[in-house]
């Protein structure tokens, strides 16, 4: 124990023992001790030498902190010891300044050290599997020696950590934990984890990576944060970068609307952070990778209108109109609005709306504009505005289109109050700086990129040179300038301001005729192009030799011959005979062969490190690269050759138009045919709808004649029911006793009451069942109503089928006037073939084309045939429904007449009720009358209530017994 006190107090053990014999002693005691405490104390030992004698420790002691690792995993503090040792080992963090020479030999040692942990890969198992401890003294150390492995030999540890189980998994967890330091190092360690390997990214961003460093971005407070969120930011941008599985996937996540308030920077744009700074930097920059154009297109887009749709754009171009921002901020600003825009239509529209907060309100292009062409501005800002402008027009033909309009007469503002950007473009072009010419030039350039109309509309701009002299359009300017070379003092390159205008010319004549006209009609250029190829100069004019022999190869590929002086011949003989056509392609050649030019070709953007090295543009690099080849041919064509393939041009072009023709009216007729599918479809659901009203109607029919025979039946039982009654009331007996005769009579009177009570409350009965058929006979009605209804839609069929019919026999004549015209083609082009010997391959065509039509004409005659024979059964279908119809509407004529009987037989029902209403009034009155009489002669009579209780009792003994109410009386 003194020993180890000696050597943790910093003293020598004494002069035998050197420092390898220290560290020799001190593994022996790790690997032989069986006290705890006595290796935990020897591991501690061995940590504190670790960093001034690396290399030894590193070779003694390395495979027995291993084995400490392996098999001490309960005792936390030794673990944590072992680590650390490692870490000093492995690791090549100095905190001193060293040479040279001895920080490469600590970089070789940390590999080597490195090689030789991670040869055994259960050591990266066992270490990852120390990391799910939570013990602060194992996991924090255990993250720094993971991410130090990962720094010296990073593709051989991602790929154990890739087939480790759970590898990833468990390294995420670190990103969740509650200690401040193991998380930011955990991002760390991230960073290293997931540097240039897709798969492993991928399982990183599939572990809710975006979610947890958005979280930790929010909770340090977005761009005002510390070096966590630029920590975090790296790791984003490693997730992000050329990796389109996670951007999808970021996209889908709705994380781009999560990026918004990290630009939500306040007014007061003072006391901006060197922090703050390079936080913004990498959120515009992760901004960029989400909208880059090296992107899938599909892909870029859902995150341009993702940005757009969350208020991102609105956002940046806030910043961008914002007054102290710093310089570096607003031009990476402004190159992330460029990508936001480029190609999407909505948000260069929303670009060309947004106004810079000034007094008038100017738009945000006229006042980058005004940067790019001003020389004072920073070369790099000036860049971004000319990227900026270039995003604005590509594939945007309105905003184009809108560019241009500002240089034409009618819409050039005459009080001169405003600055449009056609304006501040030419006033850039014809300055004395020669970088403003370039950068003009290019944005004029990028106005007329395949826009046809546009370089038309450009022909009509007249500029005012000088007062009294005439106005001189833009394109001879451009000329004018370019011939007088280095006359002109300017400032910067020599050869920029040439570069630029050759390239706005040569974008200005490719595929537009009638400037290669306008550009040939001006004697003195072709003598100046000529003259410029001819000469032997320096190897600086060079690339203007090769340009002006690309403009002059457009003006003969592009030549329609209508200039008697400029034809395409006569433009190949003057190269011959001035130039030479080996000494033409040579020169043309110098363009594709510098080595700026292979540079811009990479990248759109205007990426240059300075203004001497801005020659070329990216997107003229492609018209250069499609229009070297074909200059080359037509330079080596013959004019027989040229006439030949004019001819053949023609008579294609004529055959095209014909097929063009044939092809439209087949069009045509397929829109009609499905015309009429529609409708026979619309005709097949009406159909379908009057055979299910027809059976509707039927079983209404059937239950109407179901009550009608009710009915009949109920009336003849009521019949039967009186006659019974009738019988019952003749069979009592008349008495002749006088006393008798009047109880027979009262008896009599009484019954003929009752039964006309009963026959009251019957015909009660069969008026409410009359009323009910009533209300069936009004749903009668309604059926006949729908039967109208049906029989109007049997009229509307009718005159769709006469419309139908009228359509088909137009079609039939459209298809006979196709086969006369097809006979006719088919003469022609055997008169044609017989006059004129045409190749192999136009003949082929002609014929491949002709059976086309013909097989078209044959399925379009098919079609019409089944047409026909729908029609056919559709006809057939109708007059059945009639048929039907009619039979229905008799059926209801017939229930008609009976309902009325019916009704009169109701009412006369009700009129004998009446009348026995009247007679039973009657009856009443002389039974009273009887009883009074009786009364007067003394005879005892009973009370109506006793009367009808006694004629209950004695009811069924009336006519067995006749005399027995003598005998009570």
């Amino acid at each position: 124990m003194n020993f180890l006190r000696g050597v943790m107090g910093g003293q020598s053990a004494g002069p035998q023992h050197t420092e390898a014999e220290t560290i020799q002693k001190l593994c022996d005691r790790v690997a032989s001790s069986t006290l705890l405490d006595d290796r935990r104390n020897a591991v501690r030992a061995l940590k504190s030498l670790s960093k001034k004698y690396r290399l030894e420790v590193g070779i003694q002691a390395m495979e027995h902190l291993i084995h400490v690792l392996q098999t001490d995993r309960s005792d936390s503090e030794i673990i944590g010891y072992a680590l650390d040792t490692l870490y000093n080992i492995i690791s090549n963090d100095e905190e001193e300044e060293v040479e040279e020479n001895s920080t490469r030999q600590s970089e070789d040692l940390g590999s080597q050290f490195t090689e030789i942990f991670i040869k055994q890969q259960e050591n990266v198992t066992l270490l990852l599997s120390l990391l799910e401890e939570f013990d602060f003294h194992v996991r924090w150390p255990g993250v720094k020696l993971l991410t130090s492995l990962l720094k010296q030999l990073g593709p051989q540890v991602q790929q154990i950590i890739l087939v480790s189980p759970m590898g990833v998994s468990r390294l995420m967890d670190l990103l969740a934990d509650s200690r401040e330091v193991i998380r930011n190092d955990g991002v760390l360690l991230l960073q290293a984890l997931t540097r240039s390997n897709g798969a492993i990214q991928k399982i990183v961003a599939f572990e809710n990576a975006f979610e947890r460093l958005l979280d930790i971005i929010s909770e340090e407070g977005n761009s005002d944060g510390g070096i966590v969120v630029e920590d975090c930011l790296i790791l984003l941008q490693n997730l992000l970068k050329n990796n389109n599985s996670n951007q999808n996937f970021f996209k889908e996540g709705s994380y781009i609307q999560r990026m918004k308030p990290w630009f939500e920077v306040g007014d007061e744009n003072t006391g901006w952070s060197a922090q703050k700074v390079t936080n913004l930097h990498l959120m515009l920059q992760l901004v960029r990778v989400l909208v880059s154009p090296t992107n899938p297109p599909g892909a870029t887009s859902s995150c341009q209108k993702a940005m757009f749709q969350c208020g991102l754009l609105q956002q940046l171009c806030t910043i961008l109109m914002a007054t102290g921002v710093p310089a570096d901020i607003l031009t990476e600003t402004i190159n992330t609005v460029s990508e936001v825009i480029r190609g999407y239509q909505v948000n260069q529209d929303y670009f060309a709306s947004v106004n810079a907060p000034s007094n008038p309100p100017r738009p945000a292009i006229v006042v980058l504009l005004m940067s790019m062409v001003n020389e004072r501005q920073p070369f790099v800002l000036r860049c971004a505005v000319l990227y900026c402008f270039q995003c604005f027009l590509y594939k945007n033909q309105k905003g184009q289109g809108e560019i241009v309009s500002t240089l034409l007469p009618s819409t050039i503002d005459a009080t001169g109050n405003s600055v449009s950007a056609g304006q501040l473009l030419c006033g850039g072009l014809f300055s004395t700086d020669s970088l403003s010419n370039w950068c003009a030039a290019v944005a004029l350039a990028h106005a007329l990129q395949e826009n046809a109309t546009q370089k038309e509309q450009l022909l009509r701009v007249q500029l005012a040179t000088s007062i009294g002299n005439p106005p001189v359009s833009l394109l001879q300017q451009c000329t004018n300038i370019l011939s007088q070379g280095d006359k002109i003092d300017r400032r910067g390159s020599k050869i920029q301001t040439r570069v630029g205008l050759l390239m706005l010319l040569c974008t200005w004549l490719s595929n537009c005729p009638i400037a290669v006209t306008h550009f040939l009609h001006n004697s003195a250029n072709v003598p100046f192009l000529t003259g410029q190829i001819a000469e032997n100069l320096g190897e600086e004019e060079q690339l203007v030799q090769g340009l002006c022999a690309l403009l002059l190869g457009i003006s003969i590929y592009f030549n329609d011959n209508s200039l008697e002086s400029y034809k395409k011949e006569k433009l190949k003989q003057l190269i011959e005979k001035r130039i030479g056509k080996e000494n033409f392609i040579e020169k043309l050649g110098f363009i594709s062969k510098h080595e700026l030019y292979s540079r811009a070709s990479q990248k759109p953007q205007p990426n240059f490190p300075s203004p001497e090295y801005m020659i070329f543009d990216h997107e003229f690099t492609k018209l250069v690269k499609e229009l070297e080849g074909v200059i080359t041919k037509a330079i080596y064509k013959s004019s027989e050759e040229d006439k030949k393939e004019e001819e053949v041009k023609k008579t294609l072009e004529q055959h095209d138009n014909i097929v063009t023709h044939y092809k439209n009216m087949i069009r045509e007729q397929d829109l009609q045919l499905e015309e009429l599918k529609q409708q026979v479809s619309t005709l097949k659901c009406q159909n379908e709808q009057l055979q299910t009203a027809v059976t509707q109607q039927v079983s209404q029919i059937q239950q109407h004649k179901d009550q009608y025979n009710l009915l009949k039946i109920q009336l003849g039982k009521d019949n039967q029911h009186q006659g019974s009654y009738s019988e019952g009331a003749q069979m009592n007996g008349i008495q002749p006793e006088e006393i008798g005769r009047l109880r027979e009579e009262i008896e009599e009177l009484k019954n003929n009451q009752e039964l006309l009570q009963s026959k009251l409350t019957e015909k009660d009965s069969v008026i409410e069942n009359l009323k009910s058929s009533q209300t069936s006979g009004t749903n009668e009605q309604s059926s006949a109503i729908v039967s109208a209804r049906d029989s109007e839609q049997v009229a509307e069929l009718k005159q769709e089928l006469a419309t139908l019919k009228s359509q088909l026999n137009s079609q039939s004549v459209e298809i006979t006037k196709l086969q006369t015209e097809k006979q006719e083609l088919l003469q022609k082009t055997e008169v044609f073939a017989k006059s004129v010997e045409v190749q192999g391959e136009t003949e082929t065509v002609i014929a491949t084309k002709t059976t086309d039509v013909e097989g078209r004409l044959s399925a379009l005659l098919q079609e019409t045939k089944e047409l026909k024979n729908e029609i056919k059964a559709l006809s057939e279908e109708r007059t059945a429904i009639k048929e039907q119809l009619d039979s229905s509407n008799s059926t209801i004529a017939i229930l008609q007449t009976e309902k009325d009987k019916l009704e009169l037989e109701i009412t006369d029902s009700k009129k004998e009720q009446d009348d026995l209403l009247v007679l039973l009034a009657d009856q009443d009155q002389k039974i009273l009358s009887l009883k009074n009489k009786l009364k007067d002669l003394g005879h005892p009579v009973e009370e109506e209530d006793e009367l009808e209780s006694g004629d209950q009792e004695d009811e069924d003994d009336e006519s067995e017994d006749p005399g027995k109410d003598l005998d009570h009386i």
